[in-house]
């Protein structure tokens, strides 16, 4: 008989807490301890999305947590993801497929058949690693959803997972929200809090004893830790409240690279790696936060047509065109190269919701900026892609034959007129002779399907040296790319020294 994983379960007092970052902490750390870990989270509700080898679709924070316990991502540790389209209705993707899009009323009478999925993914996790580290979502205490949750008690109890309950001291309140949380459980619950983790201190950690005793007491459960606020680790964020604090700028930092925040904006980590070599990212929402800025991205979007009239609605749309026509470098990923294109149609309705009818239109006009056109077709694009380069002028000077690898999460099928971008190699791990993106006439603007083209060092090194050279800029050669290795590895000694290690092993051993 398989002998089953140890397991222990990272909940939280609400969302961007600091759960997902603490179950990549631990993932590393049992790593380097000489076990084998996987992280499992039931339940996602996300647009920063993944696509596996396999070309299933996954949450990247499963995946940054993958990454830390050093193996390769599978849809197993996210067997459900929700991919929110509007304020009440979300795509539901099972074990990496779309299986249907429903509003939330519909959705809680899906949850015990998809609960009985995840734990099926959680026991194929048990049989085959030494430690499973479960994230919860939200928090356990939304108690309008005891009832229907598939992410956090429910898991713990199937699982006979402890959990650690996480809170975040930067916002305030964290001593209320542990002592609510607990007391907001049912009694069977609480018995599975084996401890609290004060998380994103800034300051003396001593000053918190006093504090700290009156939980306990109160509580029964001890702190096993109090962990620092850090800023100087490179590690993608899974929550898009973090676009809502303004980004860290460093010193180095020479070029201003705006991001266009989309209503719907998905995959916004792509663009991470630009700040290693000098790229001082901005998220804006209005022209008056727009600037003069080097770059502007237009990033991925959940749902384009919606994003598009968003854009034009907000004066966005006709100010981008302008700064193009000035002279400003422009990039879209995903749905914002069919957005930089000249037209986007969608015959079948794919991103039509089914309760607006007012607002719909089958076709409409893009930026046209590139010479493209795009269709939606009925069937999801989902594999993991390798490319090469193929201009060799303006920003993409010298950058021909640049290898590159990411992936592909698109309904669009686009056209181009003009200069197609780059080659496409293999698409889900099969030969292909396909092109893939464009360069607009004045070489300052591309735009391709492409995710995770930044995360190649020689790439964006070069694009953005490129991007130099255009504004008349000194060169840089002083930065090199990121060593994600090296920065779990820091994760996990911050953990470790603030962390008591030696409680988290006696919780996972001793179970409940």
């Amino acid at each position: 008989m398989t002998k089953q994983a140890k397991a222990i379960m990272v909940q939280g007092t609400s969302s961007n807490v600091g759960k997902s970052i603490l179950v990549a902490a631990l993932c590393r750390i049992f790593k380097q301890d000489g076990y084998s870990v996987a992280p499992y989270k039931s339940q996602n509700m996300a647009l920063n999305a993944f696509v596996t080898k396999e070309g299933g679709e996954m949450g990247r924070a499963q995946v940054v947590q993958a990454e830390a316990a050093g193996i390769d991502p599978s849809v197993h540790m996210n067997p459900i993801l929700l991919k929110p389209e509007a304020d009440a209705r979300s795509q539901v993707v099972v074990l990496g497929k779309v299986q249907t899009t429903v509003k939330a009323k519909e959705y809680y009478k899906l949850t015990d058949d998809l609960l009985k999925i995840a734990m099926d993914s959680l026991v194929k996790l048990r049989n085959e690693y030494d430690v499973v580290v479960i994230e919860g979502a939200g928090s356990p205490a939304e108690i309008n959803l005891s009832k229907h949750e598939i992410a956090n008690m429910r898991i713990a109890r199937e699982a006979a997972a402890p959990v650690l309950l996480v809170g975040d001291i930067d916002r305030g309140g964290v001593y209320a929200s542990c002592y609510g949380t607990v007391q907001l459980l049912s009694k069977e619950d609480r018995k599975y809090i084996k401890g609290y983790v004060i998380n994103k201190l800034r300051g003396d950690g001593s000053l918190l004893a006093p504090a700290n005793k009156i939980l306990e007491k109160k509580t029964h459960i001890p702190i096993i830790g109090v962990v620092p606020y850090f800023k100087n680790i490179t590690i993608a964020q899974e929550d898009s409240v973090y676009l809502d604090n303004p980004q860290e700028e460093s010193a180095k930092c020479d070029l201003d690279v705006v991001i266009v925040r989309l209503p719907h904006i998905s995959n916004y980590d792509d663009f991470d790696p630009i700040k290693a070599f000098g790229g001082a990212l901005r998220y804006v929402q209005k022209v008056s936060e727009l600037g003069n800025p080097h770059i502007i991205i237009l990033p991925g979007s959940k749902n384009t047509f919606a994003d598009l009239k968003w854009l034009k609605d907000n004066g966005l749309f006709n100010v981008i065109q302008i700064k193009n026509s000035q002279g400003t470098v422009i990039i879209g990923i995903c749905g914002g190269y069919q957005i930089m294109g000249k037209t986007l149609s969608d015959p079948l309705g794919i991103e039509k919701d089914p309760e607006d009818q007012t607002n719909w239109t089958q076709e409409d006009s893009g930026l046209g900026i590139l010479d493209s056109h795009t269709i939606f077709a009925d069937e999801k694009r989902t594999c993991q892609t390798t490319a090469q380069t193929i201009q060799n002028r303006s920003i993409l000077d010298n950058m021909a034959g640049i290898k590159l690898s990411g992936y592909e999460i698109h309904m669009g099928r686009t056209t181009v007129e003009g200069s197609c971008a780059f080659n496409l190699c293999t698409q889900g791990g099969k030969a292909c002779v396909v092109h893939d993106g464009a360069l607009n006439k004045e070489g300052n603007a591309f735009g391709t399907y492409l995710h995770g083209i930044f995360d190649s060092s020689e790439f964006t090194s070069i694009l953005l040296n490129n991007v130099r050279k255009y504004y008349g800029l000194p060169q840089r050669y002083d930065m090199t790319g990121v060593n994600k290795n090296a920065e779990y590895n820091k994760l996990a000694d911050i953990v470790r020294q603030n962390v008591d290690m030696a409680k988290i092993y006696e919780i996972l051993n001793k179970g409940l």
